[in-house]
């Protein structure tokens, strides 16, 4: 298992398009591996766009245990925390999103209140209990090529909903779709079950 580098660069963080931005399953991708998710978009351009699922884990890891895989002492007496399963593209590679209070060289700025760093430096900062205030750590990621997200969106496929501390970094995994619904005014009995409409 390696934690490097991510392919996400400033060529990803273009004005306009969705950066920064949630996107919100609709109920009728529920046979879908994107079934009631809730995904921060990192970064979307004319290439294309990648995020960061925000709402689902990997049952069978733990920080400690991915500590451990890559030889990083454990320091903190804070409890254990979970790792997001950020996607299905490339298991093996790390994301740490959070908060913009922490920053090192690599690290990626998102918006004013988010960044990405993908560095193991990040979780020796985190083992030692000094990394940022809120974070996610993810392995995987979800990616579009150039007009894919577009298209999905054409079809009713997601909602965009605004990014907040509070949504993003709510640790109630399973309340987050419903939340970051309601923070639009959107009752999830209401929507419909058919694609292509809303």
């Amino acid at each position: 298992m390696r934690l490097e580098r991510s392919k996400i660069g400033h060529e990803w963080t273009s004005e306009g398009y969705l950066t920064g931005k949630l996107l919100v399953a609709m109920p009728f991708l529920e046979n879908n591996q994107f079934s009631y998710s809730v995904i921060f978009v990192c970064g979307h351009d004319s290439q294309g766009a990648i995020g960061l699922v925000i709402n689902k884990i990997l049952p069978d890891l733990t920080f400690k245990e991915l500590l451990s895989q890559l030889n990083i002492d454990y320091i903190t007496s804070s409890n254990d925390f979970i790792v997001h399963y950020g996607g299905p593209i490339d298991l093996s590679r790390g994301f740490v999103l959070h908060t913009s209070d922490y920053t090192i060289d690599t690290t990626i700025q998102v918006n004013e209140n988010f960044s990405i760093t993908s560095t193991l430096e990040i979780l020796r900062a985190l083992a030692r209990g000094n990394g940022p205030e809120k974070y996610i750590v993810c392995l995987g990621y979800t990616g579009w090529s150039a007009g894919q997200l577009e298209q999905e969106l054409q079809d009713n496929g997601w909602l965009i909903v605004e990014s907040t501390e509070e949504l993003v970094f709510d640790p109630y995994l399973e309340a987050k779709w419903r939340s970051s619904l309601a923070a639009i005014g959107v009752d999830p009995a209401v929507l419909s079950l058919e694609s292509g409409h809303a």
